[in-house]
């Protein structure tokens, strides 16, 4: 571990007593990106969509039980996209005017560019070797489509009223024989964030407008061309409460009335 060393941001999850002291005590030299200099952290931050968010969703997931899935999901992702994701590297960049030219490298998996590399030992190198020869991409697969299940079953919960569960079992058998449909309807991830459900039945907040509609109905019906701009000036006449500020309330009730007037008449009711 020589001359190893953790760059942190500012995130205080990191920049801690706990976190700080530990890795100065296993020999770690700890950094720390500027303040305010987002560019600092461009290489690690670049695959917070490209792989954590992708995978995770942006839903909240909290307690022991959900850091758990999340360690087996980050177990299997680790091995998955180091060992069998190709990735395209940029090689060279060329400004040329207004015109910027990128030049990338063939897209090969990380492991491939780490056993090419001539400063990497040859004793990393053979332990890289082993470990790909081992890995069972469609196994892995697996596993981070069970994973993502588990967290989809916690999404948006508190762990303090989720009662423990057991963590999804792998049935690769059925996993395999979904692969050969799923391409139709698309790729839907458990952790992909869901559609709003209102839990309370909450009223409808009453309008303004509400004691009034039997007589602006009553001018509109007299005089179907009536503008909601007269009918606000009316209303100005005996009330102090309405402004021209109301005007849009006004216009879009007007609008409203006026449809619902017109598809009476075409109901024949």
């Amino acid at each position: 571990m020589d001359n190893a060393a953790v760059d942190f941001d500012n995130d205080s999850a990191f920049m801690n007593e706990l976190v700080v002291s530990w890795c100065r005590s296993q020999g770690l030299e700890v950094t720390r990106s500027r303040a305010y200099r987002k560019n600092d952290q461009a290489w690690v931050e670049q695959k917070n969509g490209a792989i954590v968010r992708r995978l995770v969703g942006y839903g909240r997931f909290v307690g022991a039980e959900a850091t758990a899935a999340l360690v087996r999901l980050y177990d299997s992702v680790r091995l998955h996209v180091n060992l069998f994701q190709p990735s395209f590297k940029l090689r060279e960049k060329t400004r040329i005017g207004a015109r910027v030219i990128k030049r990338y490298d063939p897209p090969v998996p990380p492991i491939e560019r780490v056993l090419a590399h001539l400063e990497v030992a040859e004793i990393d190198k053979e332990r890289l070797r082993a470990m790909l020869a081992t890995a069972d991409p469609v196994m892995l697969f697996t596993a981070i489509r069970a994973a993502q299940e588990d967290l989809g079953r916690r999404f948006d919960r508190r762990g303090a009223q989720v009662a423990p569960e057991e963590p999804v079992v792998i049935d690769l058998q059925r996993f395999t024989a979904t692969l050969k449909t799923a391409w139709k309807a698309g790729e839907v991830r458990p952790t992909h964030k869901r559609s709003y459900r209102r839990t309370k039945p909450y009223p409808k907040r009453p309008t303004m407008l509400g004691p009034y509609e039997a007589q602006i109905r009553s001018w509109l019906e007299a005089e179907p061309t009536l503008s909601a701009a007269v009918v606000l000036q009316r209303l100005n006449v005996d009330q102090t409460h309405f402004t021209n500020k109301s005007l849009r309330t006004v216009q879009m009730a007007v609008k409203a009335w006026r449809q619902a007037s017109a598809l009476e008449i075409l109901n024949g009711d």
